[in-house]
Parts: structure tokens; C-alpha cells; sequence
């Protein structure tokens, strides 16, 4: 358990310098009465407070979550942030604020990786039919050129990696992988 704990005697002198640093004795001064009921009334407001290390757990988990709303991290914040609510549910069974942090660590670790595996891999777009393009440099085999593909400036690659492709040399678009063509040259 967390626990804070404030004393009067600190809070009465900590509002005495601030309430002496606002309010200059030369421009302004509170009456004693005031003064004292004030000091009172701010003294007898809770004084010490708790906090258990699961309901800080989850709420370090929630925000964590949350921050996936404001800022997005490809859920790595939500995957901390379960991880974070896994931890505050064995807080009981474990006592020990380092090995918390220790568990935390590795489970954001674990269930990275294990989302990561999970997660749907990027899938070669297939191109319709296949469409000329001309090569702008050579494609050396196994390696990657440039062609001009509907106006532009792409890389390419060709689907034969033991071929090698000449510059101005008209190809075929038969697929695409991220942000590279995979090209046949005219001429087999």
C-alpha cells in the first residue's frame, strides 16, 4: 500500500508563507480571526489519503489505453496498457513495487511479440492485367531499377532474379509489393 501522509503543522506553515507571500502585510492583512478560521478550515481538509497499487496499476493501464485515442502507436500503448491491467490483478500476490515493474516490462515484451506474430501480414497486391511500363534504369538480377509506370517513377524489381533488364526496355507490371513493381521484360 501507498500511503501519504501530510501533516497540519507542514500544511499551516506551508499556507502561512504562501498566504504572507500573496498578500503583503503593507497592502492588505487578514484579520487574526479570519486568518485562524481560514487556517482551520484548510487543516481539517483530509490530511492523508491512499492509494493501492492495483488501482494504480489500473489506472496507468487506462491511460495508456487512452493514450492510443490521442496519439496512435500502432496499439504499442494499448499493449502496455493491458499489460499494465495484467499487473494490477497479481498486485495482490505480489508486494514487491520493483518486480511490478519488472513483470510490466515484460509482459508489454511478450505480448508485443505475440500481437505482432498475430497481426495480419502485408499481402502482395496483385495487378489486374498486366501493363507496359518502360525501365528507366537497369535492373540488375536479384536487384532493384527504376521504371516509369503511368507517369511515374517507380522501383522494380524483376520476378526473375536470375535476369537482368536494360535500360529502355519495355516491361510488364505484374504485381506489386509495398512500393515496388514486380516487372517481366518483353522479351523472355
Amino acid at each position: 500500500m501507498l500511503t501519504i501522509e501530510v501533516q497540519p503543522m507542514n500544511i499551516n506553515m506551508l499556507l502561512d508563507d504562501l498566504l504572507v507571500s500573496l498578500v503583503p502585510s503593507s497592502n492588505y492583512s487578514l484579520p487574526t480571526t479570519e486568518y485562524h478560521s481560514l487556517m482551520g478550515l484548510m487543516a481539517t481538509v483530509a490530511l492523508s489519503f491512499t492509494i493501492s497499487p492495483t488501482l494504480l496499476w489500473l489506472l496507468f493501464g487506462a491511460a495508456l489505453c487512452l493514450v492510443e485515442f490521442v496519439l496512435p502507436t500502432a496499439y504499442t500503448a494499448v499493449i502496455m496498457g493491458i499489460a499494465a491491467m495484467i499487473v494490477a490483478a497479481i498486485t495482490p500476490l505480489m508486494r514487491e513495487p520493483l518486480l511490478q515493474v519488472i513483470l510490466w516490462l515484460l509482459l508489454s515484451v511478450a505480448l508485443f511479440l505475440l500481437f505482432r506474430r498475430l497481426a495480419p501480414k502485408r499481402k502482395t497486391s496483385a495487378i489486374r492485367d498486366a501493363v507496359e511500363a518502360q525501365t528507366i534504369s537497369e535492373i540488375l538480377p536479384g536487384k532493384t531499377g527504376r521504371v516509369l509506370y503511368e507517369g511515374n517513377s517507380w522501383r522494380a524489381r524483376c520476378s526473375d532474379e536470375t535476369r537482368a533488364i536494360a535500360p529502355n526496355e519495355k516491361v510488364y507490371v505484374i504485381g506489386r509489393e509495398g512500393t515496388t513493381l514486380i516487372v517481366l521484360p518483353d522479351k523472355l
